[in-house]
């Protein structure tokens, strides 16, 4: 409680994260306040809306002190293991509420209005946290000033790209000390060469996805050095290509491969049996801007994932992982990014992440640093909780809403 400020704010950030733990349809502030104060469901409203909408409390500090107290847990079970970057989107209609706006949204596969958001987790084989999230503004927001104050952005949010505000994620993470991890994304964030060469000169390792089209060289292939000097003018300094030094697509490569090449592994246990699938991995040198270049780049890792019954490769990454390191590793690490999926999974069905219906920056990241803060609480508790534990509901007064009440934002109609 000691983060969140004035006394009077202990009782409504109660209210607000058992809400969001408790089953109910929606997470939004008006089905908390029936669920938390059923006896007077107006007045519990009012607070809530002010705690979450309007107060002057520090998100950066409650998520500090999540940290504080959740990440001994996780490491109870083994040491952190992987910072995962990654977006979120939730549909959303209208153009009022801040950020939204037409681009791609994960929950829906396609393009559509939603607000999107960046976040960077800590994670082991166990469990994994959020420890930044941070709401992503398209470009025709941040060059909308009245916009920008009606949704009340502060002054010094600008309009920065998803890959951008990751890495000034990864940055704070590291200049907090924060316990380090490989760097794990998806084709998004990983094809993307400038991400992953800062990660590099953060001295992080990263194991991220890239398209089939990214073209590299491969062990023994590479730009032709500088041109011979002929001692006129400044002495050549660049690689060099021609028609016959040229770099290859990873989906070619993966293609010219031999069988001996592909292994089975087995990466974790699923619902039912092990996953498994076909991996093969070479040393490669990606290839972009050689001829702009003075030295060829170092070699990592290329990943190709080929599951029996598939016409070609499905999946790729590059990874600046030790070379020494045992395929199965190699493979665990670039199959831990289910747990980001499983964060988000539980964020949105359990406590409620896309729920919130105000409109304001406050408000947006406010509800989201509470269901972060639950989230974390049932991550600390999971183990003395079975599935079959009584609810807590208990705790609380039975409900006078009729049965047929249905607040509002119910996806289901009165």
């Amino acid at each position: 409680m000691s983060v969140i400020g004035h006394a009077d704010r202990a009782q409504p950030l109660r209210d607000y994260c058992t809400g969001l733990m408790m089953p109910c349809e929606r997470k939004s502030v008006e089905p908390l306040a029936a669920v938390t104060a059923p006896a007077r469901v107006a007045a519990q409203h009012q607070s809530l809306l002010h705690f979450v909408g309007e107060g002057r409390w520090s998100d950066e500090a409650v998520l500090a002190k999540v940290r504080e107290m959740v990440l001994p847990e996780i490491e109870r079970r083994g040491p952190i293991e992987a910072w995962i970057i990654d977006d979120t989107g939730s549909p959303k209609k209208g153009r009022h509420s801040v950020g939204v706006g037409r681009q791609y949204c994960g929950r829906l596969g396609k393009e559509d209005n939603c607000q999107v958001a960046v976040s960077l987790s800590l994670a082991n084989h166990h469990a994994s946290l959020p420890v930044a999230y941070r709401l992503y503004l398209p470009q025709e927001w941040t060059s909308d000033d009245e916009r920008l104050r009606k949704a009340g952005v502060p002054d010094d949010i600008g309009f920065k790209t998803k890959h951008e505000i990751a890495l000034d994620q990864l940055r704070w993470a590291c200049a907090a000390g924060l316990p380090r991890g490989v760097v794990l994304m998806d084709a998004g964030y990983g094809n993307n060469s400038e991400l992953r060469a800062e990660i590099t000169a953060l001295e992080l390792t990263y194991v991220a996805g890239i398209l089939s089209n990214t073209t590299v060289w491969s062990r023994g292939t590479g730009p032709l050095p500088p041109k011979k000097w002929s001692g006129r003018g400044r002495p050549p300094k660049r690689l060099r290509l021609d028609a016959e030094h040229q770099p290859i697509s990873v989906k070619e490569l993966a293609l010219s491969l031999p069988k001996s090449a592909w292994h089975r592994v087995e990466w974790r246990e699923g619902t039912a049996e092990p996953l498994s699938s076909r991996f093969a991995r070479v040393r490669v040198r990606v290839a972009r801007n050689d001829a702009k270049r003075r030295q060829p780049r170092p070699e990592e890792w290329l990943l190709i994932e080929w599951p029996n019954g598939e016409s070609a490769p499905t999946k790729y990454w590059l990874s600046t992982l030790s070379e020494s390191l045992a395929l199965k590793s190699l493979v665990y690490f670039a199959k831990l990014r289910w747990r980001i999926e499983r964060d988000y999974q539980e964020l949105k069905q359990e406590v409620g992440l896309g729920h919130f219906e105000g409109r304001r920056w406050r408000g947006f990241h406010h509800h989201a640093t509470l269901c972060i803060a639950a989230y974390g609480f049932l991550i600390s508790e999971r183990e003395t909780i079975p599935p079959s534990a009584a609810c807590s509901a208990a705790l609380f007064a039975p409900s006078s809403i009729s049965q047929g009440y249905r607040p509002r934002g119910s996806a289901i109609a009165a």
